[in-house]
């Protein structure tokens, strides 16, 4: 240890301008490498072009709910943004008159069913019978004229005696040619049959008519939904048309967005987008371009399209607003940089700073597709290429050197 300090001082100077040197021949060395920038290697990757727009939820159809008859409101035992079921009561009216008009008509059909059913058990029989009856008195009133003919041939009767047989066997063919036309029009077929099925077909259609109405007093829900309105208290006087609720029905969702006319070119039917609620924005949801409106919007220099929500969203509410990306075009693979590492992106002449043998470079570029933080360059770059991304303040040529 005695024999370093030995050493070093006589050798103190020499060893300090050794020192400091070193220190001014790292600092010129660094000075002449120029100063530390950030780069990054281009690559390829996939490009999306996205149009961003906002819009809100709506069904495909809403459905409106009316009474069809005019009466007075009894019950309404649901509340407007319910989610009710197909069959549950929206709106029940009273129905006292109805019912005795629905009693009345089944009575109807009853006597008219009780009148076909005597023609057919009692009147029926009663007139086929009278018809054998009057086929008796004929062929006795024949045989009786028969007989009238020969005695009058043989000079025991006289002219006045035959002519009552003959009227008697007239009278006979008469009486049975009433009593097969009775027959036959209690048959089925016949007038009086058909008059009696057909009062029963018109008790009928009258009863299902009254029935009709009296279901009318009970008014459903036609599908699955939500009660997006109501417009009907207890005690209404309600005609038959008005409007009392209306009813988003479940389903398929729609998105109602609105384009900037300057987009319109990019939009196709068919295309994806990604959407989510305004409420919940974490929520993303597949969407997917199902009409675009032919005409723009005159004061607002917009177009309307309508997407369908792919798969169902228990927190899509009618009305609720959304925000979409609309993928309007998409290539794979393609040189691409992010847009900030792009210098003048907007005029004429991009171009960005290139680190090349240890200079920096001013690259002219040019660039194709852009989707969000992302523009396609379609040349002047290659991959691998190191693109300074923190230039700061440099010179074309200056020295330069990648921070490790």
């Amino acid at each position: 240890m005695n024999a370093v300090w030995t050493w070093i001082r006589p050798h103190g100077g020499q060893l300090l301008w050794g020192l400091l040197a070193l220190l001014l021949g790292a600092a010129s060395l660094r000075w002449w490498l120029g100063p530390q920038v950030q780069t990054e290697a281009v690559q390829r990757r996939d490009l999306l072009q996205t149009v961003v727009a906002s819009g809100r939820v709506e069904s495909p159809h809403r459905v409106s709910i009316g009474a069809q008859i005019t009466g007075t409101v009894a019950r309404v035992p649901v509340s407007e943004g319910q989610v009710v079921q197909a069959g549950d009561v929206l709106v029940e009216l009273v129905g006292t008159e109805l019912q005795s008009a629905q009693r009345q008509a089944q009575q109807a059909v009853v006597q008219a069913q009780n009148r076909l059913r005597q023609m057919n058990e009692l009147q029926g029989p009663v007139v086929q019978q009278a018809l054998r009856q009057a086929q008796a008195s004929l062929d006795a009133a024949r045989a009786s004229g028969e007989r009238s003919l020969a005695l009058f041939q043989q000079g025991f009767m006289g002219q006045a005696a035959l002519d009552e047989s003959r009227k008697a066997l007239a009278l006979a063919e008469a009486q049975v040619l009433a009593a097969q036309k009775q027959v036959a029009s209690t048959q089925a077929g016949g007038a009086e049959h058909s008059l009696a099925v057909g009062a029963v077909a018109e008790a009928q259609a009258n009863s299902e008519m009254v029935n009709a109405k009296a279901r009318y007093a009970v008014i459903q829900a036609p599908a699955n939904g939500h009660l997006i309105s109501r417009h009907v208290e207890v005690g209404d006087v309600v005609q038959a048309g008005k409007v009392l609720m209306t009813l988003s029905p479940e389903g398929a969702a729609q998105l109602v967005v609105q384009i900037d006319e300057k987009n319109l070119r990019l939009i196709a039917w068919g295309q994806q987008a990604l959407a989510s609620a305004d409420a919940y924005p974490q929520q993303k949801f597949k969407a997917q371009v199902v009409y675009i409106n032919p005409g723009i919007n005159a004061q607002t220099g917009a177009v309307e399209i309508k997407l369908d929500v792919l798969e169902p969203q228990q927190n899509l509410k009618q009305d609720m607003t959304v925000s979409v990306d609309l993928v309007v075009s998409r290539k794979p693979q393609v040189l691409a940089l992010q847009v900030d590492h792009v210098n003048d992106i907007g005029g004429a002449s991009p171009w960005v700073w290139l680190l090349e043998a240890g200079h920096a470079l001013r690259r002219p570029v040019r660039l194709g597709l852009r989707g969000g933080a992302w523009v396609e360059v379609l040349d002047g770059l290659r991959v691998g290429d190191a693109v300074i991304v923190s230039p700061n303040a440099l010179r074309e040529g200056q020295r330069v050197r990648a921070q490790l």
